[in-house]
């Protein structure tokens, strides 16, 4: 056998192993929220990176002021952590608190008062993936995971050994302690993202950024 093709052979039996499993663990409606009993399946979305939600007949784009609570780590049995230790978790709850406080910033008031016009924000870390060292960043490029991670960048799918977070997002009337609307997701970056595919939680921090960035295009 060539000694390219030697070297290549393990990695080619795990890509294969991994694209038959391709399935990736999709987040659920964690029984442990306070808006668990709210949130259904969301049919309005296509992407299957929001599978459960709730809203109500109230306009995100009349509020002007958002109190941002602590981020949580959700400690139930039915978290979606796969390698993460506790001390990852806790470094993406802080990184999670910082994104989504700096992007929403861009059009709201951060607030500590409940007034009028005010929103609560509870953000739960629910899960996280970490991504496989070494064959996240070879398989963008090797001739089985390079052509498979193309088109699953084009469905907007998740790439080959890449880390994931799943999070939930509960929006309350400040003054009232409503629950406005809420839903879980799991965010990971594009398969062709190279720089969010080398380090074990960089694909988690990348969904988190793309989280921040989701949330705040719905006061638009």
């Amino acid at each position: 056998m060539h000694s390219s093709l030697k070297l290549q052979f393990p990695i080619l039996l795990a890509l294969c192993g991994a694209i038959a499993g391709c399935a990736s663990t999709q987040p659920v409606a964690y029984g442990g929220l306070a808006s668990a009993p709210h949130l259904r399946p969301n049919a309005d979305d296509k992407s299957g990176r929001v599978p459960f939600s709730y809203s109500t007949a109230v306009t995100l784009r009349d509020y002007s002021s958002i109190i941002i609570d602590p981020v949580l780590v959700y400690r139930g049995q039915d978290s979606q952590f796969e390698e993460v230790s506790d001390d990852q978790k806790d470094m993406l709850a802080a990184y999670m608190q910082g994104e989504f406080e700096s992007k929403l910033r861009n059009r709201l008031h951060i607030s500590r008062d409940a007034g009028w016009k005010t929103l609560r924000l509870k953000l739960t870390l629910t899960g996280a993936k970490s991504s496989t060292r070494f064959l996240s960043t070879v398989t963008r490029f090797d001739l089985v995971g390079g052509p498979y991670n193309i088109v699953q960048s084009i469905r907007g799918k998740e790439g080959t050994f890449t880390g994931s977070v799943s999070y939930a997002v509960e929006l309350y009337d400040a003054s009232t302690n409503l629950l406005v609307s809420a839903y879980v997701a799991k965010q990971y970056p594009s398969p062709m993202n190279i720089s969010a595919s080398l380090g074990p939680m960089d694909a988690s921090k990348a969904g988190i950024r793309n989280g921040a960035d989701e949330l705040l295009a719905a006061f638009n």
